[in-house]
């Protein structure tokens, strides 16, 4: 397997998706390209410049303010737009995508867009993915994960979620010449070279911890011990519950958000508080369940930086060999708690994993695994995913 990268800042969006192609560089048994952009751009012409050079999928969503290559952070005030692609013989891909508004259910979604890519791998019936990849809109992600796993059942996962810079509903999934703010598209991989996953929140635990009592909808957390979610919040923070109303509570939790734990401990998925609502009610950035514990989590700015680091050596540790590419995903929050010192994150790279090839995305919402729990979905978390020969 052989990982090629590009980027441009190119105003035009064509111009912009041949710059990044050009720099990347032809790739003899290219199956597959992942690119991360600008909201600002018209996707379709970036993607169409992409194609000027590859012959193969273009996959991905509009990434938080940027991307990070091995030439460093791109973007900022800049438009944007980075790729990897995938060369190697033998691996077989396969690629689905669906337009939410097209199905009744997200469910519905994911299990159609996942039998399309199925479909176009030809293997046999029996024979599972070793992978799966998948990018959706940053609503429903839980629900389009089920449809998948109807069809290939338990396989390991990564990816993420789209996301724009105003956290304004701008962003977008896309595959190829297909394109949606409210969707999914997914990509199975078959392939005889290895990939390990670390995915991971990197916050403390607290003693803060409650029971939650209502939940309105999936994403609405109305009460923790029978008390409203913003009072309790606000008592465990030591804060007043005006200082958290809105989109205050947003940001005031990047660095101490909640978190829920799987069955054997092994992982603490992140929730992300978002918005506090008039009646006290907090919208959160992913799936709640009424009777399980949620957890206050801590991490100083410091921490979010270095965790980036600290979680790419426990990667590497996984992997029976040297690693050919890092797929980085990097929830857009943390890199708005981590801000002007986003150069930093660079470093803890390059000190990883020196001159290998990756790329580094910023989500509103990471998907991953932990040993033999079940592919999951958080926000504020690291996934990130190495690949060998």
């Amino acid at each position: 397997m052989k990982a090629l990268t590009g980027y441009s800042t190119n105003k035009n969006a064509y111009e912009a998706g041949l710059e990044a192609a050009k720099m990347a560089g032809k790739a003899k048994d290219a199956k597959i390209v992942f690119a991360y952009m600008s909201c600002d751009y018209k996707i379709k012409d970036v993607i169409k410049g992409i194609k000027e050079i590859y012959d193969c999928p273009v996959i991905g969503n509009t990434s938080f303010t940027g991307v990070i290559m091995p030439q460093g952070y791109i973007g900022g005030d800049k438009p944007f737009v980075g790729i990897m692609v995938f060369a190697d013989p033998n691996m077989v891909v396969g690629v689905g995508f669906a337009d939410r508004k097209q199905y009744q259910s997200a469910r519905e979604a994911g299990e159609m867009a996942t039998k399309t890519a199925r479909l176009m791998t030809k293997m046999p019936s029996g024979e599972q993915p070793d992978l799966m990849y998948m990018t959706a809109s940053p609503t429903e992600e839980e629900f389009f994960l089920k449809g998948a796993n109807k069809v290939i059942g338990r396989v390991p996962l990564f990816g993420g979620s789209a996301a724009d810079n105003t956290i304004e509903g701008k962003w977008s999934l896309y595959l190829d010449g297909k394109v949606t703010g409210e969707g999914m598209a997914v990509a199975l991989f078959y392939m005889k070279g290895g990939f390990a996953n670390e995915f991971t929140g990197a916050y403390r635990e607290t003693d803060d911890m409650g029971i939650i009592t209502k939940v309105a909808g999936s994403r609405c957390l109305v009460t923790i011990d029978n008390v409203p979610a913003v009072k309790k919040y606000a008592k465990w923070r030591g804060l007043k519950t005006s200082e958290l109303m809105g989109n205050k509570l947003l940001s005031a939790t990047i660095t101490s958000p909640l978190g829920i734990k799987d069955r054997l401990g092994d992982l603490i998925a992140i929730r992300h508080p978002m918005f506090a609502n008039d009646d006290l009610s907090m919208n959160i950035g992913a799936n709640l369940a009424e009777k399980t514990t949620v957890i206050r989590m801590e991490a100083t700015v410091d921490e979010l930086v270095q965790s980036v680091g600290k979680t790419l050596a426990e990667l590497k540790s996984k992997l029976k060999k040297e690693a050919v590419c890092y797929h980085l995903v990097h929830c857009g929050g943390r890199r708005a708690g981590i801000d002007a010192r986003i150069n930093e994150v660079y470093d803890q790279i390059k000190n990883v994993i020196g001159d290998t090839p990756f790329i580094m995305e910023f989500t509103f919402g990471e998907y991953g695994y932990v040993d033999d729990g079940r592919n999951t979905t958080g926000g504020l978390m690291l996934s990130f995913t190495a690949f060998t020969k």
